[in-house]
């Protein structure tokens, strides 16, 4: 840019966090607004993949991100019959190759912290619209904001503000979800494998070790279990029950983890959006993270691909003089690396959670042999490590 600018970051989640470090650092001037009254971590804990890790090495932070998550070798997964369905290890795809599990608390802490302008936060603010120039934020009482140069929406899988004409190709609810918690992890012997059981497609259980929370150094896991999204809706004790006695049927080795769970209140329920849009940018407004592809967790690219736009942004407007010209860098940047994962989350998701019974044999009888096969293993691994950037 010739000049510095004046951008508003709406929204001060993951992709938020990382558009402050970065556009921050390039000098420009920033104002953030955020819906919550006292910004901090929402959702269950994930796994950062070689690509998001690569973000945080350029912010400085890995090293502090390594000391708060748990080192990730290996996605484990298998069916009722103990049959492997998903078996690879990180090292496979590239020596000293590995993911982190962390907790939202832990990164949402540790990004925050290497902001020094976190004063340019409006916290408790909700913005519901735009101008129809893109130059003003407006919100639910109707304030105006700005005008600004450039607008970043960053407000998550459920944006208001793509809600422009002819931006959203698609959007809808998918069917399934999960209930989900943190667990201690003193008990729990693999702690460097994401497990994963299936019930046929209808039940999925996993457990990812994620390292420590900002309140103790104690070690955590996510524990999640999908469910039709009616299901999840409806989660109650009653359920909770259920599921206690399902897991003991399916994973009885994973079953002494809930004993601090009695109460249904003590989970809690995620849902997702299948989001793709005809442009990320409209006017002077680029959208990022889950409000620009929000898709299903199951590749489990959703930080990482957010932490990844902040970056290609950031990239692309230095790179250029003009704020369009550096837009259009950032969309042609960010355009193929997205659509890989977003037509590869709608494919897969339906073989792990839907009530399509068949895709489970199907899925069984041939993911593990494949996995096996060296040109097809290593595309698995490219798509498991979030650096499959071509389809061929």
């Amino acid at each position: 840019m010739r000049g510095n600018l004046h951008i508003a970051v709406v929204g001060y989640g993951v992709a938020g966090q990382a558009s402050c470090l970065l556009l921050g650092a390039a000098g420009h001037r920033l104002t953030v607004f955020e819906q919550a009254a006292s910004p901090g971590p929402v959702g269950a804990g994930f796994l950062l993949q070689p690509t998001g890790l690569s973000v945080l090495t350029r912010l400085g932070l890995l090293e502090q991100a390594l000391a708060s998550g748990q080192r990730i070798e290996r996605l484990y997964g298998c069916n009722l019959a103990g049959r492997a369905v998903m078996d690879m290890r990180y090292a496979e795809h590239a020596a000293g190759c590995f993911g982190l599990g962390m907790t939202r608390g832990a990164l949402f802490s540790l990004l925050d912290g290497a902001w020094a302008g976190r004063s340019a936060i409006r916290s408790g603010t909700r913005i519901d619209r735009l101008s129809d120039d893109g130059r003003y934020l407006i919100d639910g009482e109707g304030q105006r904001y700005g005008p600004f140069d450039l607008i970043v929406a960053a407000d998550g899988a459920h944006s208001a503000l793509r809600r422009q004409p002819g931006v959203v190709r698609r959007e809808g609810l998918y069917p399934w979800g999960a209930m989900w918690c943190l667990l201690p992890a003193t008990q729990w012997p693999h702690n460097d494998v994401l497990h994963q059981r299936y019930a046929g497609t209808r039940e999925m259980i996993g457990l990812l070790p994620v390292g420590r929370r900002d309140d103790t150094d104690a070690r955590w896991l996510t524990f999640f279990y999908s469910l039709p999204g009616a299901q999840v809706d409806a989660f109650d004790d009653e359920a909770l029950q259920r599921m206690r006695h399902r897991l003991g049927e399916l994973w009885p080795e994973a079953l002494p983890l809930l004993e601090g769970i009695q109460s249904s209140t003590q989970l809690h329920r995620a849902r997702y959006r299948d989001v793709v849009l005809h442009q990320t940018t409209w006017n002077n407004v680029v959208f990022i993270g889950d409000a620009a592809h929000a898709m299903s967790p199951q590749l489990g690219q959703g930080v990482n691909m957010a932490l990844l736009d902040a970056q290609a942004l950031a990239d692309a407007l230095a790179e250029h003089d003009d704020l369009a010209p550096g837009l259009d860098a950032y969309r042609r940047q960010r355009r193929t690396h997205v659509g890989i994962y977003q037509r590869l989350s709608r494919f897969l998701t339906p073989l792990f959670q839907s009530d399509r019974d068949m895709l489970a044999g199907i899925r069984d009888r041939v993911f593990g042999p494949l996995g096996r096969m060296p040109i097809a293993r290593g595309e698995m691994l490219r798509i498991l490590t979030g650096t499959k950037r071509t389809w061929w």
